[in-house]
């Protein structure tokens, strides 16, 4: 799942395009009604976006689980301290080993709070696809298959929110500072990998979900809304990372 910066913007117009036409404990969130900041679900078809999850009987899938066992036996201590951290963080800050200690919440406030909107619109189209394929997570078909981040009991592991959230929230951060766009996109496959790391989703999960992310985001930048809010939030970052405008 290697990217490019200049391949943003070919993969924004195809998804305009297909738009018009140590275990921890259980997470058990109730549902909630969500809605959309910036993203113009009516205009987005999700469920003709990814194709069906592979069978759990599948060679596919039989070939990712090889996968997430290898994984698995290879990770060390701090690969497992990395996916637990970014287990635990989903807003653009997290692209802060690209861009430096300067790129943070509390001294960036309206970027902060477009990343909180980004990150708010990824459950509205998350949601609706984890329930409607109701894909099992990898731990809860296969015992030997031992996570270190938080479960669920839930069957929704695809697409993967996490990741859906992570290549959303760089693709928004390349439309900020994209001179360091291969950087993002190069840090947001890393996100997304340590899902696996994890020991909670699967390749094909991942893949689903960048699909997703880059047809979002193309709905969002035809958003007034968002255009506003990334503009104030590129100014305020540039400046605090002195760059120029």
């Amino acid at each position: 799942m290697r990217h490019s910066a200049g391949a943003l913007s070919l993969l924004c117009v195809v998804c305009v395009t297909a738009c018009a036409q140590d275990k921890t404990a259980v997470d058990a969130k109730p549902a909630k009604v969500r809605t959309a900041t910036y993203v113009h679900m009516d205009h987005l078809p999700l469920l003709t976006m990814i194709p069906e999850p592979p069978a759990v009987d599948s060679a596919v899938t039989k070939s990712e689980f090889a996968e997430l066992h290898r994984i698995q036996d290879a990770r060390t201590a701090e690969q497992v301290r990395e996916a637990k951290a970014d287990d635990e963080e989903e807003d653009i800050f997290v692209y802060r080993t690209v861009l430096g200690s300067e790129f943070n919440a509390k001294t960036l406030p309206l970027t902060a709070a477009l990343s909180a909107h980004v990150h708010g619109d990824e459950p509205v189209a998350s949601d609706l696809l984890k329930k409607h394929f109701q894909r099992p997570r990898p731990y809860q078909v296969d015992a030997t298959i031992h996570p270190v981040c938080k479960l669920t009991d839930q069957h929704n592991a695809y697409p993967s929110g996490h990741t859906l959230s992570g290549y959303l929230l760089a693709l928004t951060l390349v439309q900020m500072v994209p001179e360091k766009g291969e950087a993002i996109l190069e840090r947001a496959d890393n996100y997304a990998h340590n899902r696996l790391v994890c020991g909670v989703h699967t390749a094909s999960d991942l893949e689903a979900s960048r699909r997703v992310a880059y047809a979002m985001f193309a709905s969002m930048l035809d958003d007034a809304r968002f255009q506003r809010d990334l503009a104030a939030a590129r100014v305020e970052t540039r400046r605090a990372l002195h760059l120029s405008e």
